[in-house]
């Protein structure tokens, strides 16, 4: 019998820029874990006049993590931090009770063709830390824990599994893992998650129960405790999942938070002004219009 509860199929959608493709929320399934928000960029291949230009927008309630397979993005926020995240590092940015930021093409990139390809993830903050202090973290390529186990290559970039625990200052149990593989093998990792869990197919295609597939699908599992399937050849997925919470999260526009009201007062503290601006920026995102929370 699978394993699997819900395929959720690429979503596109517009974020100004370029088109990403959605995978949470999900009307089905607006949470995996604490995990809330996860969308797929690229990839996008720009030329020497198209770049990333996301101007000051806040966040309440939150972590943010940006991991890329391709391309640069230039972090700056409200706390000062400016950082240029590239392939295989993971930038994780805690918005707590707000922070602003901005994500751009790195100045050495804007005149050239470049090619931006990645995953932008947003992880629920337990209710007690919801209001914490921002902070910001960047963790380097190389100081992601990676293995190999029977050919297959495991790499750990937020959270704790196999024993082995990320760099990245998680505030819940989660993990958020890379598996891949040249050739086609059995992966039977169920021991050692926890919690809810999700796969994610970025290349390749992997067989459950007979049922085999492919990329740009997200697998929710009924029992992380099962997770085993067989990894076709030149195959990249990702694993992430942890405990749920035990309140509900709404979610608007950059806003989590289980109380309403935290966000209604982010929303009316974008309008005021009332947000720290990023340095050596200028442009504000303004607030979209009123649309329904778990939206």
């Amino acid at each position: 019998m699978s394993n699997t509860k819900l395929i959720i199929e690429e979503r596109a959608a517009n974020i100004g820029n370029f088109m990403v493709g959605r995978l949470l929320p999900f009307r089905q399934k607006r949470m995996v874990g604490p995990f809330i928000f996860i969308d797929h960029m690229g990839p996008a291949c720009m030329n020497e006049t198209e770049n990333m230009d996301i101007a000051m927008h806040p966040h309440i309630g939150l972590s943010t993590l940006t991991f890329l397979f391709e391309g640069a993005i230039m972090h700056r926020d409200s706390l000062g931090t400016e950082i240029e995240i590239t392939a295989g590092a993971v930038n994780w940015m805690t918005a707590g009770k707000g922070v602003v930021h901005t994500e751009r093409t790195p100045e050495r990139l804007r005149t050239s063709n470049k090619m931006l390809h990645g995953l932008q993830i947003w992880v629920a903050l337990p209710k007690e830390e919801e209001q914490c202090e921002a902070s910001f973290t960047h963790v380097s390529a190389e100081d992601i824990p990676r293995w190999e186990t029977n050919g297959v290559q495991f790499k750990l970039m937020a959270g704790e599994a196999f024993g082995k625990q990320s760099a990245v200052p998680v505030y819940s149990k989660l993990y958020f893992l890379e598996i891949q593989s040249a050739k086609a093998k059995t992966v039977n990792i169920g021991e050692h998650l926890f919690g809810e869990s999700a796969l994610y197919i970025l290349e390749g295609s992997i067989t459950s129960a007979g049922h085999t597939y492919g990329p740009k699908q997200l697998l929710v599992a009924k029992d992380s405790m099962l997770c085993e399937f067989e990894i076709a050849a030149n195959t990249t997925v990702y694993i992430f999942g942890g405990d749920a919470f035990p309140e509900e999260r709404f979610i608007e526009w950059n806003f989590v938070a289980s109380n309403k009201a935290l966000i209604e007062q982010a929303k009316k503290d974008w309008e005021a002004g009332k947000f720290l601006d990023v340095p050596k920026e200028t442009v504000r995102i303004p607030l979209p219009p009123p649309r329904r929370f778990g939206g």
